[in-house]
């Protein structure tokens, strides 16, 4: 717990306080007047509440409990520590700070997904920040990927929060709640993916050439970037080659191309979309610690 603590900084616990809050906002506001159960410990929770009225923050909470047992035994202490201080000042944000003063919007749906999807992705970024998560999915995520090692992450929460779009159809009884929390789910997704990530997405070229020189020349020239050089060998031919690494802005990447080619007709090319870039001519490491 002494390790523990000494991680846990002020900085932190500020993202996690300010992240619990917009979350609390956005699920309050938009998602429980409009029916919208968008996957995870919440989801469940909202449609829970929408059949008993109990408070969907202490639902959400007595929905982590067993799953955070799990994971103290299958998984790590400390995950299991952290996810349940969040979802413990989560629940109790949303349901003792913002549910009694927090106004609700009961207009169009299809607003409420969208901007529930935004407001909850930026809250639980802020969260995310801090090392730890939410729980719900995130929990039964890591639980799936362990039992079958082959399954990402990603594909084993679309599983599960698929799981609960359709169910949220039998219990709000319109398949229109299961169109509105993809979108909900969409929007969150991609919001929590800017922040974390950062707008500094870009493109990594791997190059196999045997005329490297003049393609880092443009590159440097032409594009303002700069390129890694590193002597290869082909291992059908038997002949000496070079691989160009070279990360660029996606809006760059058309003109890298043309580069590669110009010089040198027969090179072959591997594209990798990147999700950051950090660095010189790109962001500083320091912005984003």
């Amino acid at each position: 717990m002494e390790k523990l603590r000494e991680k846990i900084s002020f900085k932190d616990m500020g993202l996690l306080l300010v992240g619990a809050v917009i979350y609390s906002i956005g699920t309050h506001a938009f998602m429980v007047p409009a029916n919208i159960a968008p996957g995870g410990a919440s989801g469940i929770a909202l449609m829970v509440n929408y059949l008993t009225d109990l408070p969907v923050g202490a639902l959400t909470l007595v929905l982590n409990i067993p799953l955070l047992i799990l994971a103290w035994f299958y998984l790590s202490h400390r995950f299991a520590i952290t996810t349940a201080v969040a979802s413990t000042v989560c629940s109790l944000i949303l349901d003792m700070a913002v549910a009694p003063f927090c106004p609700v919007y009961n207009g169009d749906r299809m607003l409420c997904s969208l901007y529930g999807g935004v407001i909850v992705g930026v809250g639980m970024a802020m969260i995310f920040m801090t090392g730890t998560t939410t729980g719900g999915t995130d929990i039964v995520g890591y639980l799936l990927q362990k039992k079958r090692p082959h399954m990402s992450i990603g594909r084993a929460l679309l599983i599960v929060d698929s799981v609960i779009l359709v169910f949220s159809i039998f219990v709000f009884g319109n398949i229109e709640a299961a169109l509105f929390g993809l979108i909900a789910l969409y929007a969150q997704t991609k919001v929590i993916d800017s922040i974390i990530y950062g707008g500094d997405a870009g493109s990594m070229a791997t190059v196999v050439t045997k005329k490297p020189d003049g393609i880092a020349a443009k590159i440097i020239y032409e594009l303002d970037r700069s390129a890694t050089l590193l002597p290869a060998r082909g291992a059908y031919s038997k002949q000496d080659t070079s691989v160009l690494l070279c990360t660029v802005r996606k809006s760059q990447f058309a003109k890298l191309k043309k580069i590669v080619y110009d010089e040198d007709p027969d090179a072959f090319v591997m594209v990798t979309e990147t999700s950051e870039v950090l660095g010189q001519g790109f962001r500083e490491f320091k912005d984003t610690i």
